[in-house]
Formats: structure tokens, sequence, C-alpha cells
């Protein structure tokens, strides 16, 4: 019997653009001459920390290395950066990628941000200082003392799709609930999965960027997806990242719906949405010593349990319950094959004494530079 047939019924919910899409194809088809010139979209992490801003400018070059765009700056007062009086917030680009909407030689510049150079009295200037709200600088830090040892990473972005009007998870009965979770895990067909274009055009769009993304699938939840992006080396996986969530926040624009990052969207017995973060180093990847540094990190890992709850998403208590494939956010524990388990290894690892390991704590609204950081230096450095 087919999983669409168990109970579960199709929607007839049906969410419009805004715009006519076909015009904005249109010109976007046509003209492509651009008359040698390049368009820029530099983007930024905003002041709540979870919201992303983005603006472009015109280059009359294309540039190869982030280090050859110019710095920029924005208006830090409109975005819960900085006071009225002292708005202006520098923006310093620090990797590249392809812009799929724009197409052709336009790009997508991920930058950080800064307080400005200042003119003392005595006419030195000040060096930019990073902003309370950037954590990239203190993550590429980190990275940097770690580069010996090569830290690998892959996380997996959960996400939830919601009515952007009702903000009720698309495809769900108007005030009220489907069935219960069990028919919707990479599931195929009306009713089991719901909204797959969003995240097959995502797909198609990061790849296009040159996003560093791994996979996809539907989630446990009706309305939930996730995918994956890694293997990324160092600070590129929070820059992978970033870029993959401002992509999704595009795709979602066009569709007219919202992506929810909530680490637990709907109370209750549904499961919540994280961002499990996959972590190894040239240690644990060697054989067969890396099964014992895998253990070792786990120790060390147990000691700094609190530091990194702490800072592993907002509102991810009410995610990390024991329950719905967790563990409690009170306690720590790592297994092989466990998903219920702070740290989960993989049952191929002990085999062949080598290998990467799951942090399965991070919420889906985690900052992958904080999150990468707080690994790097707790089993590091």
């Amino acid at each position: 019997m087919a999983a669409g047939s168990i109970g579960v019924f199709a929607t007839d919910e049906k969410i419009g653009s805004l715009l006519d899409q076909s015009i904005t194809r249109h010109y976007l088809s046509t003209l492509t001459d651009q008359g040698g010139k390049i368009c820029a979209e530099y983007v930024w992490i905003g002041g709540t920390m979870q919201d992303v801003r983005s603006k472009g400018r015109t280059l009359t070059f294309k540039p190869t290395k982030p280090e050859e765009l110019p710095h920029w700056n924005y208006d830090g007062s409109s975005t819960g950066q900085a006071p009225g009086h002292d708005s202006e917030v520098y923006l310093v680009p620090r990797a590249i990628f392809k812009d799929p909407f724009r197409g052709g030689d336009n790009i997508l510049v991920m930058c950080d941000c800064y307080e400005p150079p200042r003119l003392n009295p005595d006419g030195s200037v000040t060096p930019m200082k990073a902003i309370p709200t950037n954590t990239r600088a203190a993550c590429a830090e980190a990275m940097e003392k770690a580069k010996d040892h090569e830290p690998w990473f892959g996380i997996e972005q959960e996400y939830t799709l919601l009515n952007a009007q009702t903000k009720w998870p698309l495809g769900w009965p108007k005030g009220g609930y489907p069935a219960p979770q069990g028919p919707y895990y990479c599931s195929a067909g009306a009713g089991v999965s719901i909204g797959r274009d969003i995240c097959e055009a995502h797909y198609r769009l990061c790849l296009a960027a040159g996003v560093n993304i791994s996979g996809v699938n539907g989630e446990v939840l009706p309305s939930q997806w996730e995918y994956q992006v890694g293997p990324c080396t160092g600070i590129d996986m929070g820059d992978h990242l970033w870029i993959s969530r401002y992509l999704m926040y595009r795709v979602c624009e066009q569709y007219n719906v919202e992506v929810s990052f909530d680490p637990k969207p709907i109370p209750g017995d549904w499961n919540g949405s994280g961002g499990h973060t996959n972590y190894s180093t040239k240690g644990t990847r060697s054989a067969p010593g890396g099964w014992d540094v895998i253990q070792e990190h786990c120790k060390k890992l147990e000691r700094r349990h609190a530091v990194h709850i702490a800072a592993y998403g907002e509102g991810n208590e009410r995610r990390l319950t024991g329950k719905h494939e967790t563990s409690s956010i009170n306690d720590f524990a790592w297994g092989v094959a466990n998903r219920g388990c702070s740290i989960r290894v993989g049952r191929m690892v002990p085999v062949e004494k080598c290998g990467y390991y799951e942090d399965r704590r991070p919420a889906s609204n985690l900052d992958p530079y904080v999150v990468t950081r707080l690994l790097v230096e707790t089993t590091l450095l």
C-alpha cells in the first residue's frame, strides 16, 4: 500500500508568487549584455545573527579572489548593528560564489562586518575592529591555528517550510494537524512530500553557485526538509552554509513561502530541526589510531558540554529533550550508531579504526562559525 494512502491526505493549499515571475525571467534571459561589467551582490549576517542581508554593486572587472574586491559599507542602524549617530559598518569580502540568479559572470560575495578605521587626534588611524555580531573573525583565527590538523566539517541543515501568511507549516490542514509522523521521511507522493519544488530549486542553485552541497532529503516532520553542505575545510564551512541559507531565503522569496530554521517549529509529538555537524581531523581519519583520537575528542567534549550547549542555537532547549532522536540538553553521551546521543559515531568507525563523528547537539539555527570554532578549540587547541 502506498504511503500516501495510510491516513494521509493531499492538501488543496495554493500559494502564488507576489509578482509575475515570467516577466522577471523575460528580462533576465533577454538582457544579457552588461557592457563588460558585472554585478557583485555583497552578503552579510544581520543584527539578529539569523537574518541575511545583501546589496549589489557594479564592477568593471571580474575578480578572481576576495582580496581584489573593494571594501564597502552599509547603514548598521537599519540592521541593529550600529547606533544612528555612528551608523557606518564596513563590509570586507571573504569568499566569492557565482550568482545563479543573475547568471553570467555575476557573483555573490560573502562578507564579514567591522567598525571602520578611525582617525586619532595624533593623525594615526586605528585598524578595523570586528563588530559583536561578526563571529567569522574569531572562527578564522581558530582555523588558522588548527590548519595543520586539517579539520573537515559537514553540516546537515534542517528547515521547515511555512505559509508566509498563516505561519503554519506548508500543506498542513488550516488550524489543524496532518497524520502522525511516519510516512513523510524521504517519501514521494502527494500529501507526504510537501514543498519539493523549493528543495529541488535550492539544490540546483547551490550547485550552480559553487556551494559544496552534498545532498538533500525529506525529513520526519511534514514540510520539513534537509540539505547537507560539506565536506568543507576550516572557515569554508561557515561561508558555504551561510551562502546556502541566503540562496534558500531567495528561493522562498520567489515562491512567497517562509523558511524557518527554528529548532522546534511545532510543539508536541513532532520532530524538531537540527544542524548536526560532522567533524573529522587528520588524526581521526588516520588508521589505526583514529578511533583512539575520536574517543579522546569525546572526553574533551564532555568536559565542555555546557559551553557548547550555550552556543549551539537559540531555543535548543525545546528540541533537546531526549525524545525525537535527540539527547537531553543536560546530559552528555556518545555512542556508536546511537541517534539518541550527543555524539554519534558511525558503525564502521570502530571497525576501520578511523573516520569522523557527528555532533547532534547543534540546532537548525546554529551559527556555523561558532559551532566549528568551538569544536576546533575544544578538541585541538
